[in-house]
């Protein structure tokens, strides 16, 4: 309990610590007054690149989830909905947790398999706007600290990629015996972490990673738009590399320890990465302030919409060759 509210803390710290920084180095009277100006036209457009953003993701984890139970479209929406709620107000990406809990419970499949789901989600995820990323220093030819984040970046998804390895493997290395003999002791413990692999395995079915790829990238390319559409709300022309620049770049910052809803880093990198790449910072602050609202808003209002409503959708759970079905919920 200590540790997390520790942690909570140093996330609400560092927050606070970006704001300062924006606040400092921006006319925040110029800022507001581009925000208030912000043209409708475009304000719309980017609230449809944000709903279809999160569409298509909604649709990556129904497909990630495919070789484990059929779970419909609409049920898979809602635990999403309802995990990005949990995001934008708990610290420490306890929504992910949360809608494996929420569609564990709906779906009757085990939370841990469904988590197992997730963290592979995250890692597709993280793969695709690194890429993006790369690229887009590449094109513009971004040097300094925006594109030595992008190399921490990618560091951090070899990392992830291995883990994923490890995690598979895991029963196959030295040691591995004695260690299932020990975690043993703890059949609930044990039962979870088989059971988290099975939703790890998924990385095996080729063609779910080649649909989930390709959806990744379908989505990101909504979220570069949408940042592109609310820097033209605010009048400002940016490049397609500059909107991918942005759009990747704010989302890596996401990594970093912060308060609920990423309040504070996502602006400090908007307006760095901004700078790094010839937009003002007023004009920088305000379109990101722009995004960063509308995906608030949107996700939070749809997450507390979907648990306001409530009810249990059953699904057909998939039959899983692996040693412990995934279709028990854990307790």
């Amino acid at each position: 309990m200590r540790r997390g509210a520790g942690r909570a803390l140093i996330g609400i710290a560092i927050s606070v610590a970006a704001l300062a920084l924006v606040v400092h180095s921006v006319d925040i009277g110029a800022t507001w007054q581009a925000i208030r100006g912000a043209n409708p036209e475009w304000l719309l457009l980017l609230l449809v690149f944000v709903v279809g953003d999160v569409a298509l993701r909604a649709v990556r984890w129904r497909v990630l989830l495919g070789p484990i139970a059929d779970v419909s479209l609409r049920t898979t929406a809602a635990s999403l909905l309802v995990g990005y709620l949990a995001n934008n107000v708990l610290p420490a990406r306890l929504g992910e947790v949360v809608r494996s809990h929420h569609l564990g419970e709906r779906a009757r499949v085990s939370r841990s398999t469904i988590l197992g789901t997730i963290v592979v989600e995250r890692v597709v995820d993280t793969a695709v706007v690194v890429v993006i990323a790369a690229i887009a220093i590449l094109v513009l030819s971004v040097r300094g600290v925006v594109a030595s984040a992008v190399m921490v970046g990618v560091a951090l998804t070899g990392l992830l990629v291995v883990a994923i390895a490890v995690g598979m493997a895991a029963h196959r290395l030295p040691g591995a015996n004695r260690l299932t003999v020990w975690i043993g002791q703890w059949p609930q413990v044990h039962g979870a972490l088989v059971r988290l692999r099975v939703g790890l395995a998924i990385v095996r079915d080729v063609p779910t990673m080649a649909a989930a790829i390709l959806l990744s990238i379908g989505s990101w390319s909504l979220t570069v738009l949408a940042f592109a559409a609310a820097a033209q709300a605010v009048g400002i022309e940016p490049t397609i590399g500059q909107a991918a620049l942005l759009a990747a770049g704010t989302n890596l910052a996401t990594a970093v320890p912060a308060a609920p809803g990423y309040v504070g880093t996502f602006e400090l990198a908007a307006v760095t990465i901004a700078t790094s790449v010839g937009i003002g910072r007023e004009p920088a602050l305000a379109f990101a302030v722009l995004v960063h609202a509308a995906t608030l808003l949107l996700t939070s209002i749809g997450g507390a919409a979907v648990f306001i409503a409530g009810g249990r959708r059953h699904v057909t759970p998939v039959p899983d060759v692996d040693e412990t079905s995934p279709v028990e919920a854990d307790a």
